[in-house]
């Protein structure tokens, strides 16, 4: 008796994915809950898991292939159900040395060593250690390890508990693990076909482009109170909440109070309506290798600021590794995007649509800024709000621009209301 594998419900207003990769082979046993294949979706990557134990005796649909919502990707047999083929005496077979054709005996051992070698060196692998770990790898982390044989017993992972993500083997590989070794060593071209994400970032960043009337204004902020804070409290501040006290936290609260003051800003258009939003879901993006996605921290505006914290660790690490569902990708109000991680020091940040405005944080450089008539050095960033001009006038992009600068550069607003 066998058990369909079936495409699983992929979220809200997701109806197909495509086939990426087959975790299994036909033969191999599998246990309940245990990943089969990789599905990707237009926003993420999704595992399907076995629906019971047994062996994998059918795959219906190959990688690459499109599939819909409640397609049979293959069967789970009962154990045993299928067997290995047969394997033909004569392809292991060493031809036999008769005596009469080498007369000497060392020329005889270096033929067989010759012939009996390449057997031996495709049975050689890395050991993979994973003993001394006490969390597994995540999913994608393990299948990177079991594919290129690698010893991680050195690695120390940065996720929850110590437990080793994709990005964590990257350094140990010396190349990018999310690039195929069929595109590796290749010559000065090749063409690779978009993955469903990528093409679906290009759609959407072009649509983008193509719908709102999109505009950027600026502003500079001077950081150095918000430095001052975290270095006198860092320490305190990590003890008792058991997270580091970041920068994006201030943003995310600077950003929350502006939109609070500024509506438009926290609105989208929705044929000839205005959609305002009283809530408050701030997108920040993330880069990956396998693009730039956007998970959403939900409900901001009641959260505090080890809270916001905690929540952008939990799900930049999710997003690294392919680990985001569907609903931590949808459904927010404003995105902010940060730059400088990469040195940036100036952009215009595009459109997240059916968002009205984007921040785009950079690098803190050291400026000589005119204080009190005095020049002085501080650690300035350039700030980028790009906003859809349809909805937002320029008056309320400047202002809402302004507040946040306002509030960053004296966060102590935020605790009086100001």
């Amino acid at each position: 008796m066998s058990t369909p594998i079936l495409v699983p419900t992929l979220g809200e207003s997701v109806t197909e994915a495509t086939v990426a990769k087959w975790i299994k082979k036909t033969g191999d046993n599998v246990n309940e809950d245990e990943p089969l294949v990789e599905l990707e979706t237009d926003k993420v990557s999704v595992e399907v898991t076995s629906p019971t134990s047994g062996v994998l005796s059918e795959i219906s649909i190959k990688e690459g292939e499109t599939v819909g919502v409640g397609t049979k990707l293959g069967e789970i047999g009962e154990a045993g159900s299928v067997s290995a083929a047969p394997v033909k005496k004569e392809e292991n077979k060493v031809k036999e040395i008769k005596k009469e054709e080498i007369s000497d005996i060392s020329k005889k051992e270096e033929l067989i060593l010759e012939k009996e070698a390449p057997q031996k060196e495709a049975a050689k692998v890395v050991p993979i250690n994973l003993e001394k770990k006490s969390v597994d790898p995540s999913p994608a982390a393990k299948r990177v390890i079991v594919e290129n044989n690698l010893d991680v017993s050195s690695i120390q992972g940065t996720g929850k508990r110590g437990q080793i993500l994709k990005s964590d083997l990257i350094g140990l590989m010396g190349v990018n693990p999310g690039l195929d070794k069929k595109f590796q060593d290749k010559g000065p071209e090749e063409r690779v076909k978009m993955s469903r994400l990528r093409a679906t970032i290009a759609k959407r960043l072009k649509e983008a482009q193509n719908t709102a009337a999109m505009l950027t204004t600026f502003n500079e902020v001077d950081m150095s109170m918000i430095m001052q804070i975290r270095k006198d409290n860092k320490e305190e501040f990590e003890k008792i909440y058991g997270v580091k006290l970041g920068f994006m936290s201030f943003f995310v609260k600077a950003c929350v109070n502006a939109l609070q003051t500024f509506p438009a800003v926290n609105a989208e258009i929705q044929g000839e309506e205005i959609v305002y939003k009283n809530y408050y879901n701030i997108g920040v993006a993330v880069g990956t290798d396998k693009g730039l996605v956007v998970p959403v921290v939900r409900s901001a505006d009641q959260m505090s600021f080890a809270d916001i914290e905690k929540e952008i660790i939990n799900l930049g690490g999710k997003a690294r590794d392919g680990q985001l569902s569907i609903e931590e990708l949808q459904g927010g109000t404003f995105t902010i995007t940060n730059g400088g991680i990469y040195g940036s020091m100036l952009s215009t940040p595009i459109l997240n649509p059916p968002q009205s405005g984007v921040l785009g944080m950079h690098n803190i450089v050291q400026r000589p800024i005119v204080i009190n008539g005095k020049i002085e050095i501080r650690p300035m960033m350039y700030l980028a709000l790009s906003y859809d001009h349809r909805i937002i006038d320029g008056k309320e992009a400047v202002s809402f621009l302004v507040r946040v600068k306002e509030i960053l550069e004296d966060p102590r607003r935020l605790f009086l209301n100001l």
